[in-house]
């Protein structure tokens, strides 16, 4: 595992404390830096909207000061939580999306609510954590403040369908579970190919998870080989993967997922599984792009 930073994107909203407290108790558990990000975007349409600063056209210095004790108190009350951890905040310039993907080059991992201050009511995953996801260069965990409990207890969860990204998460579900002494379940969901058609309902989903269950053993006994204490257990199913893994995430601590599969078109990043898992899982959910 890597020794960098765990980057935290905080604006004050009860999903970004929700990651903060999410951060924290993963750096008590590897020891590593924790640094709060606020990324302070100067709107020159619309009106800036923050936690505890009157909405105006143009933000003036007062504004970046209020924000700047926001950060400091946040980053000051976590040390004082934790003398055992180092925390810092810093407030950054520019279009929170891009500042964050820029900033995860340098952070071995990026924590972010699932919907801060600017996000929409009805809109359960806020625009910035779609898009720094998709885009990151490090692995990126969503926190939702109804789920951030869940993080507690329960097992890892691994969602493999045999894809790149897939096999680089799988890699990180092993490590997670090693660190927290739990067990891992990977899970794969498919659906019958055409030569198997041929085949009865039963016959076809007796084949097809067979296959598939044998194209996991070669990953599985690689990443066991480096971690031979995590428990594994797999299960493979004849159904649609964003609805079996938002059923997994109910009994687990964490869901691991890759950002795109096989199913994903070329040019979307951030595939459609994803998507729905960072809006519907039942506990935080870590999406792995790159290492």
């Amino acid at each position: 595992m890597t020794d960098a930073e765990i980057l935290v994107g905080y604006d004050g909203s009860p999903d970004a404390a929700a990651a903060l407290g999410w951060a924290l108790d993963q750096a008590r558990r590897d020891g590593r830096t924790v640094r709060l990000a606020y990324v302070f975007e100067w709107l020159t349409v619309a009106g800036w909207v923050g936690p505890g600063v009157t909405p105006g056209m143009w933000p003036d210095e007062q504004a970046r000061q209020q924000v700047e004790e926001l950060v400091g108190k946040a980053a000051a009350d976590a040390a004082a939580a934790h003398p055992d951890l180092t925390v810092r905040g810093e407030v950054l310039d520019g279009p929170p999306a891009l500042v964050l993907e820029e900033s995860s080059t340098q952070a071995g991992l990026l924590v972010l609510g699932s919907r801060g201050h600017g996000g929409f009511a009805g809109l359960l995953a806020g625009s910035t954590a779609v898009s720094v996801t998709a885009h990151a260069h490090c692995p990126v965990v969503v926190v939702r403040a109804e789920t951030a409990d869940a993080a507690r207890a329960g097992h890892i969860a691994a969602g493999v369908d045999g894809s790149e990204h897939s096999l680089v998460a799988l890699g990180f579900a092993f490590e997670q579970a090693a660190l927290r002494r739990v067990p891992l379940h990977v899970v794969r969901a498919w659906q019958p190919r055409r030569e198997q058609w041929h085949l009865t309902g039963e016959q076809a989903r007796d084949a097809a998870g067979a296959e598939h269950t044998a194209e996991l053993d070669e990953p599985l006994r690689r990443w066991q080989n480096t971690f031979p204490d995590v428990e594994v257990t797999v299960e493979t199913a004849a159904a649609a993967p964003a609805g079996l893994l938002i059923d997994a995430s109910r009994s687990a601590q964490l869901v691991v997922v890759g950002t795109r599969g096989r199913g994903g078109l070329r040019g979307m990043l951030l595939g459609s599984v994803s998507q729905q898992l960072i809006q519907h899982a039942h506990c935080p959910v870590a999406v792995i792009r790159e290492r």
